[in-house]
């Protein structure tokens, strides 16, 4: 399995834009403030259309923060994120989904968490049936869907945050370490599920600690250091030739320390 995991990061899945690609979502001075502390300081993001954006850095950069802001899960103290040019509101937060660290299950069975989502969106009868069926087939979970999620293996857990998200047909996808601490072949069963949505046409934004993993999904880098966009880009540019020296320092393992900052 690490053979495989290997063999796709060596032929790489990266998508060139070979033309700007229109954003889907555009944050603008993105600020947000805790307890009188700075944890994301003044960030522009844009994030293209079916691109697939890999958000990096070190523990405490505000990689997990950002994601939230975006979504509309917290709001900022200051700055703005539009969707399609627009507000994100309430039908802009219903085009995406979140995917945490830490999978979040109900207390049902594994085609009852599905069916759950899918009703709160709204489907009933034999669509709803479908996308279950689809999503339990493609998750690799057929034979579990009557075994409660809550005591399924870390990597089924995620397979199923993961399709159940995906089942309720996303235009933007956020995913926040979901390959954090599971094996090689969970690892490679959750990049599959991210490539077919991807392929399908789902924008991907992604937060991971993975080199590995970044070679072999990414098509743009969004790296962070104190907050902060250190720097952006086509991943195969920033990856084989940073420019800011967090990023280097952080791709090569060196310890990155700069100056604090005051604050405004």
């Amino acid at each position: 399995m690490r053979e495989a995991l290997a063999r796709n990061e060596a032929e790489g899945t990266q998508r060139p834009a070979a033309a700007p690609v229109p954003a889907l979502l555009e944050g603008q001075g993105l600020l947000l403030e805790i307890g009188g502390k700075r944890l994301i300081d003044g960030i522009d993001i844009r994030i293209g259309e079916g691109r697939r954006t890999m958000v990096m850095g070190a523990n405490g950069a505000g990689k997990s923060l950002l994601l939230r802001l975006l979504h509309g899960l917290i709001a900022p103290t200051a700055g703005g994120i539009a969707w399609r040019g627009g507000p994100l509101d309430r039908t802009a937060r219903r085009a995406q989904a979140m995917v945490f660290q830490r999978p979040v299950m109900l207390r049902r069975s594994v085609i009852a968490n599905l069916a759950f989502a899918l009703k709160v969106r709204g489907l009933r009868g034999a669509m709803r049936q479908a996308r279950i069926n689809e999503a339990l087939e493609k998750a690799r979970l057929t034979d579990l869907a009557r075994s409660p999620a809550r005591v399924l293996s870390g990597g089924e857990q995620q397979r199923l945050a993961l399709a159940r998200a995906l089942a309720c047909d996303p235009e933007l996808l956020f995913l926040d370490e979901p390959t954090a601490s599971l094996d090689p072949a969970s690892t490679q069963a959750i990049e599959t599920l991210i490539a077919d949505a991807s392929r399908r046409g789902v924008t991907v934004v992604m937060v991971t600690h993975d080199l590995g993993q970044a070679r072999r999904l990414a098509d743009d880098i969004v790296f962070l250091h104190a907050g902060r966009v250190a720097e952006s880009g086509p991943a195969a540019r920033v990856l084989s030739s940073p420019r800011s020296e967090a990023a280097s320092a952080w791709l090569e393992g060196r310890l990155f320390l700069d100056e604090p900052r005051a604050q405004s």
